[in-house]
């Protein structure tokens, strides 16, 4: 167990990061119908697990620490508060009936933590549950579930992401909240996060962690869309200059692109300068800059996102890698090409099927670790860091030492980024070209040709 937490970018070094292994909640969605709309999109059970372990292993092999949503959802269920508030998320289910929901309330308390922990994740069939009765429990189709799994849970960005010190734990608006709920229960009741502030929770305005990107330290850019409302980031924004932990939010509005479903697959940091981002969006993306000020919150007209995130940071320009190999029949790809995960600055986790990204990322001086998989998610929004070493804009870290791109270009200081050009390229030269940066943000909006 980590003995100190603390994310303040996306790029530090990377030493404690929160997984959920795939498992039942996977398996009975392909075999008992479920959600066709989740179904469909679910790969063999088998596959995802095993290429997820891969994935974990190849963060164990960089030195990070592995904690397992699951494990430590069954630990905190030895304790008597956490059950209660586990137990009440599950139940909190319009579709159970009054009668049925009091058999189940009994059925759960007297479970063990293992076997309470397994049920609150893959979920409960009226086969497992035969003392049901009532009319609810007689009118269940053979394929419907008395529980409901979450296919999803594996997806632990999606449920939480952390701030400083702080985390803030998903609200989500659609039936993914039991996900959130079973995430604060960890952090509110195991040993392992005794006395860390929460900054957000289930039940505030909608919000999931995948909209949120720690683009520097004390700057943050929040997805307002389908997933994020704008009064979540004025919450989120507003406890967190309270706290300290950020001096400047990006609300950036994706409502409107079909390729976002969330801020964070469409844009991912993967150096203290550089960022890869679906090219359609690069320069169409907006924001607004949100700051602090004494009655209330400052906010901006819109910008260009990579002017307004670069003035943020504190840098003259952002390089940016294009996803994708440039081409529209490259669709998938570019959508999903930026669900990558910085372990250090310069070194990147990415999926092997993200050929044409993988390749700008090496061109452009990043390192980038292959994994199979990205069926179910990429390694970005399949992990939740919980623990990073600070990050110097030069690219060192603590003390001054090399790391993350110093490293990865042979342990010697960050090589200086070229010269911006005046005026940038056109974009369709960018792509021909393999889309690489730096670009200078200030000559870069919508109007870019």
């Amino acid at each position: 167990m980590p003995h100190s937490h603390g994310v303040d970018s996306e790029v530090g070094r990377l030493r404690t990061v929160l997984l959920h292994r795939p498992g039942a909640e996977l398996a009975r969605v392909t075999s008992r119908g479920g959600d066709p709309a989740v179904a469909g999109r679910v790969p063999a059970v088998g596959l995802v697990r095993e290429e997820h372990d891969a994935f974990a292993q190849v963060l164990r092999d960089h030195g990070v620490e592995v904690l397992y949503l699951a494990e430590l959802l069954e630990q905190a269920m030895a304790h008597q508060p956490a059950r209660r508030q586990a137990v009440t998320a599950a139940l909190d289910d319009a579709n159970l009936g009054d009668d049925l929901r009091g058999q189940v309330h009994r059925h759960l308390d007297g479970l063990d933590p293992g076997e309470l922990s397994r049920v609150l994740i893959a979920g409960l069939t009226p086969g497992e549950f035969r003392t049901g009765r009532g009319a609810t429990y007689e009118l269940l189709g053979p394929h419907d579930f008395v529980i409901p799994p979450l296919p999803d849970l594996l997806l632990t960005r999606d449920s939480s992401v952390w701030l400083g010190g702080s985390m803030a734990v998903a609200s989500p608006a659609s039936a993914r909240r039991r996900e959130a709920a079973l995430t604060q229960v960890v952090y509110a009741h195991h040993p392992a996060f005794a006395g860390v502030t929460p900054l957000y929770r289930p039940g505030f305005e909608p919000l999931e962690g995948g909209d949120v990107l720690l683009l520097a330290s004390g700057v943050v850019a929040m997805g307002i869309g389908a997933r994020t409302a704008p009064a979540a980031v004025e919450r989120l924004a507003r406890r967190a200059f309270d706290a300290r932990l950020a001096h400047t939010v990006l609300a950036v509005p994706i409502g409107q692109c079909r390729e976002a479903a969330h801020l964070g697959t469409v844009c991912a940091v993967v150096d203290v300068d550089t960022l890869v981002m679906h090219p359609a969006l690069a320069y169409t993306l907006t924001a607004r800059t949100v700051t602090p000020r004494d009655q209330g919150l400052q906010v901006s007209r819109p910008q260009p996102f990579l002017e307004a995130a670069a003035l943020a940071m504190g840098l003259d320009h952002l390089k940016v890698i294009d996803t994708g190999p440039g081409q529209a029949a490259a669709g998938r790809e570019q959508r999903d090409g930026g669900d990558v995960l910085a372990i250090a600055p310069g070194l990147a986790v990415s999926c092997e099927r993200n050929a044409g990204t993988n390749a700008r990322m090496e061109a452009a001086g990043i390192k980038v670790i292959r994994v199979p998989g990205g069926g179910r998610g990429g390694p970005r929004r399949m992990s939740c860091p919980i623990s990073r070493d600070p990050v110097r804009a030069d690219g060192a870290g603590p003390g001054g030492r090399p790391s993350g791109t110093a490293l990865a270009r042979g342990g010697g200081p960050p090589e200086p980024p070229a010269s911006p050009p005046r005026f940038p390229p056109s974009h369709r030269a960018l792509a021909q070209a393999g889309g690489l940066g730096p670009y200078p943000v200030r000559a870069c909006g919508p109007a870019c040709p």
